[in-house]
């Protein structure tokens, strides 16, 4: 009887499955569009969980394979996914259309308070939350706290000279910890020595540390939205309790301050102090408690360590195996401690032009996040290839495969800080930190505390890449580019 029941159960698994592939393959064929062959099951995801193959690498497959096409379909289960390939389609699910996908497609879950960002959130609720922090980032608010980012820089070149052992190896993770520290002074009015790793690093580390159970975690987000809110699955729980009371703190200690330091602190006072957020078209509310700032906060956070981490470590490998274009950028930033007297103010900053150049090329071969999500909110047409997008559809959009398609970068592959990245064809596919209404809100942010560490670390340090392979390979990650094969060490400039 046992063997009876284990084999109806087995094939049961095997007609399910089969029925789901056919679904699939009969789902994309109907609207004219290739399903990819791989997995018709669980695509993408069957090899980040059986094989740890990182996403964007399995994304690349798919560019690749199916070049001509405008988008291909990837099996998700039940849940209809779609690698938008053309440039012209990818702007309209950025741009043209973007009310039918400003969804990122993330679920947040009761008890997550911490996954309810302007990442995450969708509809009214993210426009009146990026409303009231995009003031932030603007321009003469960061000329306001420049003088804090460029502390934080000058502090990590003299940590970095009084602890030579860092100097030797694993600057990615030294990357992180200094990011941390100015991001933390920076947005959070927190000042620490920079050799301390503050819990907040750990938190922020710990979170999104690749993992199976992420992996797994991730995948039914993705495959099955249902099953993930059934199951109730959190993904920021384990630091909220620590997380919003250290922002509690903060919050309740500026409160009590006369002066202003124009930073994320300042902001989320002056939205408590308004009372309810009221969006002006529809009349939605929202009401600013501390654990939603919080979440605001430990996604500013979080933006701001490895991924500006990554940036500046990208551009340290490029400079590292090209001494001459090292010389070039080394020999601006003299310049520039020369005509301002060896003190760097925000002006100053904005003159490496070369360095941007530098930075921007850097982007364009690594970019920190690869790709980009969206969900459809309401049916549309994606214009090239006449693709029927239902509602409930989760598209991947390309960014790294953009960047090293040669179509639209003759000789991808090769380091080019002279490269033209404007503009290729009818669409702007130079595009590393996404574009349209959910473009990155820090971006200018970003782009300042790489600039200036950079600046400060390349006035006295020299660069030397090492790696053992020809090409690089990375550890598996859901979203960041992580090297695993390639190191930077510094030396002091003579």
């Amino acid at each position: 009887m046992f063997v009876v029941i284990t084999l109806l159960i087995v094939l049961t698994i095997i007609i399910y499955i089969n029925f789901i592939g056919k679904y699939n393959e009969k789902y994309w064929k109907k609207r004219g569009v290739k399903l990819y062959e791989d997995n018709k099951i669980l695509g993408i995801y069957w090899k980040l969980l059986t094989k740890n193959r990182a996403l964007f690498l399995q994304l690349s497959d798919i560019y690749k394979q199916y070049a001509g096409d405008p988008a291909v379909g990837v099996a998700s289960l039940f849940t209809p996914t779609l690698y938008v390939i053309d440039p012209e389609n990818v702007h309209h699910v950025m741009h043209t259309d973007f009310p039918a996908f400003n969804h990122r497609g993330f679920i947040v879950n009761e008890d997550d308070p911490l996954s309810d960002s302007i990442l995450q959130m969708n509809g009214v609720r993210w426009k009146l939350m990026r409303q009231n922090m995009t003031p932030l980032f603007t321009s003469a608010k960061l000329k306001n706290m420049f003088y804090i980012i460029e502390k934080s820089s000058r502090d990590f070149v003299e940590y970095l000279k009084q602890n030579p052992d860092k100097l030797k190896g694993d600057t990615y993770n030294t990357l992180t910890i200094f990011c941390c520290k100015a991001i933390g002074a920076t947005v959070f009015g927190i000042d620490t020595k920079p050799e301390i790793i503050s819990p907040f690093f750990k938190a922020i580390r710990d979170s999104f540390r690749p993992s199976l159970w992420n992996s797994t975690r991730y995948t039914i987000m993705m495959a099955s939205p249902r099953l993930f809110t059934l199951l109730r699955l959190k993904q920021l729980a384990t630091f909220k309790t620590f997380f919003i009371n250290a922002i509690k703190q903060i919050l309740r200690r500026r409160e009590q301050e006369n002066s202003r330091k124009y930073d994320f602190a300042d902001i989320c006072v002056s939205i408590q102090q308004r009372g309810m957020m009221t969006d002006q078209d529809t009349g939605y509310e929202l009401v600013p408690t501390d654990e939603l700032l919080a979440a605001q906060g430990f996604f500013f956070f979080s933006a701001g360590v490895e991924p500006i981490a990554t940036a500046i470590f990208s551009v340290l490998i490029q400079l590292g195996k090209h001494l001459d274009i090292l010389q070039r950028v080394q020999l601006e930033i003299d310049e520039i401690y020369r005509k301002y007297d060896g003190q760097i103010s925000y002006d100053a900053i904005i003159e490496t032009e070369y360095l941007d150049k530098v930075i921007n090329e850097s982007l364009r071969l690594h970019t920190p996040i690869n790709f980009i999500i969206r969900h459809c909110e309401r049916e549309s047409v994606l214009p090239v290839g006449n693709i029927k997008v239902e509602k409930g559809t989760k598209l991947y959009l390309p960014i790294r495969d953009f960047h090293l398609d040669p179509k639209y970068f003759p000789n991808p592959h090769t380091f080019d800080p002279e490269r033209n990245l404007i503009q290729h064809g009818s669409e702007t596919v130079y595009i590393p930190f996404g574009k349209g209404p959910r473009g990155c809100i820090g971006v200018r942010y970003a782009r300042l505390q790489m600039k200036t560490a950079l600046v400060h670390l390349l006035q006295h340090f020299n660069v030397k890449t090492i790696t053992n392979e020809k090409q690089p390979s990375f550890i598996c990650d859901i979203f960041q580019l992580r090297f695993k094969n390639i190191d930077v060490k510094l030396s002091a400039r003579i």
